[in-house]
């Protein structure tokens, strides 16, 4: 019999969202029913319910989320029944050609659960990231389930999930930022500082965060950089640039996803440095650079998916350094919200109030 439970659903494209009774199968061969224990709220919900991802209405929105394993389908060994998990929207094949050079993280044949959800109706739900998330008790695959140490809170471990490990992993996996090296951050948001995280983890000798909203600097320099520039005020290529000996900085994370932003990342890196893309741009956007500045600079432009990781690595690891006191996840959860609540988090993402809002079931 299907467990109905109460989900966020974003039934036509731009409308509110709403609560709504959602049925979540027994989970089949390879799938895991997850108790969901919080999620949290992600700008890439909010593309959902604007139709910029897919016009796959409606959306069982939520994907940044973390829970206890209720039950297993057959076939299932990774996971089982009590587990506390992270899930994930990268279940790897393990067989694709990425995953057969040795380089899962690019894996081209992801999982997602193979029954659907539906409403009461039975039409069927396409949940946000294949995870649907923001409901009692969600259905996916067991791959999309990574066990981590239950001590972690709930609320903390779930941004895993998605933006903050989006951050981290651009700086650590994607842009490889090593002891001793300069990092410019460019947009200060959850992502953005994630990835201020990540550099200071690494053990970056200077972080330089970058933004045009005074709070999000402040927030940005009590997790981990050293310097924060307003570039609504100031030129912020130059002040990178004056902050590093006037070279630049080794590695430049760019967090918004527009060209303008980018063009900055690109001038404000040393010669031979890196940039990496982990913003998410809109199809329509186009970048206009140099070629000959493409040549003569060097370096490798990179973009970061995910930040390039590996659950099954990654996921453990940062529960672990958070645990001990070396990795301040916590800071990144601005406030803890009802179920009911999702729609007014969205609108307080959107002023910049918060680096994330979490549902906490």
């Amino acid at each position: 019999m299907p467990h109905e439970v109460q989900g966020v659903v974003s039934l036509a494209k731009g409308e509110p969202t709403q609560l709504a009774s959602v049925l979540v199968p027994d989970p089949g061969p390879g799938e895991a029913l997850v108790q969901v224990q919080a999620c949290g709220v992600c700008h890439t919900d909010l593309h959902y319910r604007e139709g910029g991802i897919n016009d796959d209405f409606p959306f069982l929105l939520g994907h940044e989320a973390s829970g206890i394993v209720e039950s297993v389908g057959s076939g299932v060994t990774g996971v089982a029944p009590g587990d506390f998990v992270i899930l994930n929207w990268r279940a790897v094949c393990g067989r694709c050609r990425a995953c057969a050079r040795g380089e899962p993280w690019y894996c081209f044949a992801t999982f997602n659960a193979a029954q659907p959800m539906t409403l009461k109706d039975g039409t069927p739900l396409s949940p946000a990231l294949g995870i649907g998330a923001f409901a009692e008790k969600t259905l996916v695959h067991a791959g999309q389930c990574t066990k981590v140490d239950p001590a972690v809170s709930p609320a903390v471990a779930g941004l895993l999930g998605c933006g903050v490990m989006a951050g981290i992993g651009a700086a650590i996996n994607t842009g490889g930022v090593r002891r001793g090296q300069t990092v410019a951050v460019i947009g200060c948001g959850g992502v953005g500082c994630a990835a201020i995280a990540g550099a200071r983890l690494a053990g970056a000798a200077k972080i330089v965060a970058v933004d045009v909203d005074d709070r999000k600097l402040a927030t940005a320099l009590r997790i981990g950089a050293t310097h924060s520039v307003n570039s609504r005020a100031t030129d912020a290529v130059q002040a990178i640039r004056d902050l590093t000996g006037g070279f630049g900085a080794d590695v430049v994370i760019e967090a918004v996803g527009r060209p303008e932003t980018y063009e900055q990342a690109f001038y404000a890196r040393d010669l031979a440095g890196t940039v990496v893309l982990v913003g998410v741009p809109t199809p329509e956007m186009r970048l206009d650079l140099p070629l000959l500045d493409l040549f003569s600079r060097g370096g490798s432009l990179k973009s970061s998916w995910y930040g390039d990781c590996l659950p099954s690595r990654d996921f453990p690891m940062l529960v672990d350094l958070h645990l001990q006191g070396r990795l301040p996840l916590d800071a990144f959860v601005t406030e803890t919200i009802e179920l009911d609540d999702v729609e007014s988090a969205f609108a307080a993402m959107s002023r910049g109030d918060v680096l994330r809002s979490v549902v906490v079931f």
